[in-house]
């Protein structure tokens, strides 16, 4: 018994001796090893050193910038948007007599149009601008960071502030934070990712580009497409073809804006980023896409029920005014805003929302670039019979 106890110690004590030679073996062979390095490099200080460098280097490289890519990168998408535009073939268009000898032929062409998207929930809606879906859209689709492709509705669509809201049938979705875009800082770090001239579905990834904030508030007023950009965020981050409906977001990855249009180094807007560009502020599309995933769309088919003329001299002189601006209402339709309003024929409208007025389509504009609809109210400055007063009308159809 005592000998097999013995053959048992005997044992262990020969497996640590081998370990501990075995380990001697392999510092020696790593002491010669750092010898033969310094050696070779005699300028060096220590091996050591330089493998601390190279760490220092390497978690150099990861920055700000790189962290708010990865963090955001997910929740972006390519949108590719099929239309259907209308043509005929007949010279005279139109025109009723000479339709009569050539038929107007009506065909049908098929468009294919690109842009950028923002993932903004894990159950697949999706914010990119109106203009991106275009009038007509018939086929709509989404490619996700990595490649998934989800056919896509629209949910609605708001043409004046340009924001769109689409939905893809998929769930648990890697989506992205909203910031507070009134709290912006000029010159700030942002980063805009996106889909530029269809680069996404390349790597089935996001194309970013860096710059700073260069502005904000930037009010362009309304547009000849009719879409109405105000408090606008000006980035020198490059936004190019396709860019439209990407983010704009900061350095914790959090989405300050929609990238939605440039300016160009000339007229016709074919020389691509020149540096300048412009992102919807994350505050209003929030207030917006609310508004949609509510109802399906924004309803500002309002009717002020008011026709009126600019003040002329003679106007002018005739009420013994002391203003030179204003419209004086010469019809109003019953049952309209101004009706309801208590507003009359012959009164003079000096300001909307404090702002004047010198002709009807100042009344749009000011209503429009304010971003009012059905049920809001705005305050008019009435001038009657010599005397103003304020009135606040409801917007109604």
């Amino acid at each position: 018994m005592k000998k097999g106890v013995l053959s048992i110690l005997s044992l262990i004590v020969c497996v640590v001796l081998l370990i501990l030679s075995f380990q001697l073996y392999l510092d020696t062979r790593r002491q010669l090893l750092f010898q033969e390095i310094r050696q070779q490099d005699p300028d060096s200080s220590s091996f050591s050193e330089r493998l601390a460098l190279n760490e220092s280097l390497s978690a150099s490289r990861e920055t700000a910038i790189t962290r708010a890519i990865r963090s955001a990168s997910p929740a972006i998408a390519g949108i590719h948007v099929t239309t259907i535009q209308e043509y005929s073939n007949n010279p005279f268009f139109n025109d009723p007599f000479f339709n009569r000898f050539f038929p107007n032929n009506i065909y049908k062409k098929r468009i294919q149009s690109l842009g950028s998207g923002v993932v903004i929930s894990s159950d697949g809606y999706i914010v990119t601008n109106a203009h991106v879906l275009g009038e007509n859209a018939v086929e709509i689709y989404a490619t996700l960071t990595g490649g998934d492709r989800y056919a896509a509705e629209i949910v609605g669509i708001d043409a004046l502030t340009d924001i769109a809201l689409i939905k893809i049938d998929a769930q648990d979705l890697a989506f992205i934070e909203m910031a507070d875009s009134d709290d912006l800082i000029i010159g700030e770090w942002v980063i805009a990712l996106g889909n530029p001239f269809g680069l996404f579905n390349v790597s089935n990834k996001p194309i970013a580009t860096a710059g700073i904030i260069s502005s904000i508030r930037m009010n362009f007023g309304e547009t000849e497409s009719g879409h109405v950009y105000q408090d606008m965020i000006q980035t020198d981050a490059s936004i190019n073809s396709g860019n439209s409906g990407g983010a704009l977001v900061n350095m914790r990855g959090e989405l300050i804006g929609i990238n939605t249009f440039i300016f160009s180094g000339n007229t016709s807007g074919n020389s691509g980023s020149v540096g300048i560009g412009f992102a919807i502020p994350i505050n209003r599309v929030r207030q917006i896409v609310s508004d949609l995933k509510t109802n399906g769309k924004i309803d500002r088919n309002w009717d002020f029920g008011i026709s009126g003329q600019p003040l002329t001299q003679s106007i002018i002189d005739y009420y013994n005014l002391d203003t030179d601006h204003g419209i004086i209402i010469i019809d109003i339709k019953k049952g309209k805003a101004g009706d309801k309003a208590g507003l009359k024929v012959g009164d003079i409208i000096l300001s909307i929302n404090d702002q004047e007025v010198r002709r009807n389509q100042d009344v749009i504009e000011i209503i429009n670039t304010s971003y009012l609809k059905i049920g809001d109210t705005i305050k008019a400055l009435i001038n009657r019979d010599g005397s103003e007063f304020s009135v606040e009308i409801p917007l109604i159809q």
